[in-house]
């Protein structure tokens, strides 16, 4: 860390294992919110939405997490050129380019460009957060990484709460292309904070034993057992966490509990125990394992899945807030596994972890989508269910941390 008038909060190199102050935790969480805001913000306006475009529940939100596949698109992207792009202005350049995309939403004329511009705002998404990711894990020692990556993680939590809050509030009182207009603003309001905080470094930070470490190719990763299981594990969380928070919506606003627009919004409410628990991941990471700790991460999940069909406002909240909880957990534990697990080039691992991660919800939007609106909500949570299994079922084939 510097300590003149032009410090920068991610500016410890991994060489000198520098300590993340509260200050530099705080700043990386308010760049990840300021990175993901758009993401799931949108599902509160899921109900909105279809009725506006006039089509499906699944078809809706299948067009609202169109941005999984930019997503998943951006997230090979950032593992094939990490090398090539210097940290600072890659997140720069992403933010800048997502408030584009957020600002046509407003105008667009159907639910074809509705979804092409949530392709769009995901490539930006994947790009500025998989470029952060590895600037993170480039300047901090494996310690310090596990905080700052819960950190980051945390600010995406927060996202999902105030994200949506704002998305409610602006549309119930000024409409959807109001809404579209403020979060385009505040894709640019997450751009200047990074101009203000990240320093331009090389293109490449990576710390090798070996030369040939720093040579090997990105697909290198998925010949590591732990490295495939990893990325699945991804897979399998957000597959879960996006049947949860995308077609709970609609059970909400439906008979017999039919809650209103600004109400939805503060029933994401249930994401504030997340902000608390997710920053403890690394903690508890230290202290039972990460195998222990994603399978305790996956069970609160799993424990809130019985709950989401009782058909009483109170028990689907607690539902929800278990489910959330869990998967965010489960997230920050994810990503710091794949990030110790990788030898070399963990810029190239964490593009390949974003891949598999939105992968899950763009085929979990698609396969419970389905199963909602053939079976209805009891069978959506079964598959939810299925997915929080086959991640458990993973985590045995994880190493323990040295």
């Amino acid at each position: 860390m510097r300590t003149d008038a032009q410090t920068n909060v991610f500016e410890t190199p991994s060489e000198l294992a520098g300590t993340a102050t509260s200050f530099d935790l705080l700043v990386i969480a308010i760049t990840a919110f300021l990175t993901v805001v758009d993401l799931f913000a949108t599902q509160a306006l899921l109900p909105t939405l279809a009725s506006h475009y006039k089509v499906s529940a699944g078809t809706m939100g299948l067009a609202v997490n169109a941005c999984t596949l930019g997503m998943a698109i951006g997230g090979l992207s950032i593992a094939l050129l990490s090398d090539r792009i210097e940290r600072r202005s890659g997140i720069l350049a992403s933010l800048i380019a997502l408030s584009v995309p957020t600002l046509l939403l407003a105008f667009a004329p159907n639910i074809g460009t509705f979804a092409a511009l949530r392709i769009l705002q995901g490539l930006c998404m994947a790009s500025a957060f998989g470029l952060t990711l590895a600037y993170l894990g480039e300047h901090y020692s494996a310690d310090q990484s596990a905080a700052a990556f819960a950190a980051y993680i945390t600010g995406n939590v927060a996202s999902n709460l105030i994200g949506r809050l704002v998305a409610s509030a602006v549309t119930d009182h000024a409409g959807l292309t109001a809404n579209f207009i403020v979060f385009a603003g505040l894709n640019l309001l997450g751009a200047a904070l990074v101009y203000g905080t990240i320093s331009r470094m090389p293109a490449r930070r990576t710390v090798c034993a070996s030369t040939e470490g720093c040579s090997e190719p990105w697909w290198t990763h998925l010949q590591v057992t732990e490295m495939r299981a990893g990325f699945a594990i991804g897979f399998c969380i957000l597959f879960a966490f996006i049947g949860t928070f995308t077609y709970v919506n609609f059970v909400l606003v439906a008979p017999p509990l039919g809650v209103g627009m600004m109400t939805l919004g503060f029933i994401y409410f249930v994401f504030l125990p997340s902000i608390a628990t997710t920053p403890l991941a690394g903690a508890i990471a230290k202290n039972l394992g990460h195998k222990v700790s994603l399978w305790a991460a996956l069970a609160i999940a799993a424990c809130g899945l019985p709950l989401l069909v009782v058909p009483r406002l109170t028990a689907i909240l607690v539902g929800m807030v278990l489910v959330a909880a869990g998967t965010f957990l489960a997230q920050a534990l994810a990503t710091g596994i794949v990030s110790r697990a990788a030898k070399h080039n963990r810029a190239s691992a964490s593009g390949i972890y974003l891949a598999s991660y939105f992968s899950g919800g763009l085929i979990g939007t698609a396969v419970l989508g389905q199963i909602f609106d053939r079976f209805g909500w009891a069978a959506c949570v079964a598959g939810i269910g299925v997915s929080l299994a086959v991640a458990a079922w993973l985590t045995q084939h994880l190493k323990p941390a040295r």
